[in-house]
């Protein structure tokens, strides 16, 4: 029954038969499916976090290069999620994010090889095909909203992402037994993560491939067709298709100056522990308490988001970005509870810019148009991070830890004035942003 809704769903030339219950039953499995497909995700994504730096610096034997690894695979995420963003708008989420994800997957066994066999420019290549998985972790969010009431989006958005936090968290932890693994099967111990990502990536791929049935950007798409065909006029049908770009611009501020911040203070984390005297196991914990705080308040920032508003959780994100860059800046290196701490904030105020953002631009755009236009914010996103996590490294060679994360809790004050002149410039009815979310929301569904 289900799939033979899904063909008639999925058909533009015919009209949707989705009764009210029908969507919400539909909406729930599309979360159940990318929720149990992030949680594999979320272990592949920990790798190139924790070790990814760690990896190259051992190789290379220079910590100014220490950033390249994420630079890397931040760049093959930018590549991975145009490429991922044109799939879905094609032929739906299902083969869009599970091609993205088995890419992922090989890119992690590369490293693997690439590690066994000292090959530096395997390696690199790896690192940016490993991009790819990173790039479906993130659009999976957007498979959430898809058929999610606008009301409801930020919710749908942040249930995404809280899946991600059991395998995002487990990962780092799992360092130290990853690379005793490793050990034992002729593989070099910093290696070992890599292992359990390619896994990781490659069982999210299959998941969404047998179980992501009927595509629920595939219906949306076909429903809002419909709803096109049987407006009156040509006019309403022109506003249900257009962008707003206005804010389509703010929700990407948002999220490229969040994602910025964030890699570049957490790639030379792991780095500026090790010269300081910590063992694996302990860059394990803090970058685990990390992702965790990235994640893991999902659920309760959706609400927020959708009972406040996405400029108050856009502010937020920058305030909470400035006391973390302040407080790595400032803490002792010695000082486990400060760096959990200034970690966590940091993963906090990522997790606030990255839902409001979202939740701004899925406002902002039409479903003929909208996972093509995701994808190419992602690049943004992606190549600004992969700046901040490149630039990270020459940053620390040539100041420090504390000037670095200085720096960032700054930058991340500046979507703030973004956000406050999009209010201004716009009227009280014709801008979105300027009303409840309720009221918007309500007023474009």
């Amino acid at each position: 029954m289900t799939e033979n809704m899904g063909r008639n769903t999925t058909d533009s030339n015919q009209k949707p038969d989705l009764s009210p219950e029908k969507l919400r039953q539909l909406q729930r499995r599309t979360l159940l499916i990318v929720v149990i497909a992030q949680i594999f995700a979320g272990a592949g994504l920990a790798a190139g976090i924790t070790i990814g730096a760690l990896l190259a610096q051992d190789m290379l034997g220079t910590d100014s290069y220490a950033g390249v690894p994420s630079a890397l695979f931040t760049l093959g995420s930018a590549a991975a999620a145009l490429f991922i963003g044109r799939l879905s708008q094609r032929f739906g989420r299902r083969t869009g994010l599970a091609a993205g994800f088995l890419a992922g997957g090989l890119g992690a066994a590369g490293v693997v090889i690439a590690a066994v066999a000292s090959n530096i420019p395997l390696l690199f290549v790896s690192l940016f095909i490993y991009g790819a998985g990173s790039a479906s972790n993130l659009q999976a969010r957007y498979a959430g909203t898809d058929l999610a009431k606008p009301t409801e989006r930020a919710k749908a958005i942040s249930i995404i992402l809280t899946s991600t936090t059991f395998g995002a968290v487990a990962g780092p932890n799992l360092v130290d037994l990853m690379g005793r693994f490793a050990l034992r099967v002729g593989v070099p111990s910093l290696a070992g993560p890599f292992l359990l990502a390619g896994a990781a990536f490659i069982l999210a791929g299959l998941v969404l491939l047998a179980f992501l049935r009927p595509d629920p950007f595939l219906v949306a798409k076909a429903m809002t067709e419909t709803l096109n065909a049987n407006q009156q006029t040509g006019i309403e049908k022109d506003q249900r298709q257009s962008i707003n770009y206005r804010k389509t611009a703010v929700g990407a501020t948002v999220m490229i100056l969040t994602h910025v911040v964030m890699v570049a203070i957490m790639t030379m984390t792991p780095v500026h522990m090790q010269h300081h005297g910590h063992g694996l196991s302990e860059v394990g914990l803090v970058i685990g308490i990390h992702v965790a705080a990235m994640y893991l308040p999902s659920l309760i920032t959706g609400v927020l988001v959708d009972k406040w508003g996405r400029p108050v959780m856009a502010y937020a994100s920058g305030v909470t970005l400035l006391a973390a860059g302040l407080l790595a800046a400032w803490a002792p290196a010695d000082s486990m509870a400060l760096l959990m701490i200034a970690l966590a904030l940091l993963g906090l105020g990522w997790n606030f810019g990255l839902i409001s953002g979202t939740a701004i631009i899925v406002d902002a755009t039409p479903a003929a148009v909208r996972a093509k236009t995701q994808g190419t914010i992602d690049v943004l996103v992606a190549l600004t991070g992969a700046s901040g996590g490149a630039l990270s490294g020459m940053v620390v060679a040539n100041s420090s830890y504390a000037t670095l994360s200085l720096a960032g809790g700054l930058l991340s004050l500046l979507f703030i004035p973004v956000v406050i002149w999009s209010r201004r410039r716009s009227g009280q009815r014709n801008n979105d942003l300027q009303l409840g979310p309720r009221q918007s929301l309500d007023r474009e569904a």
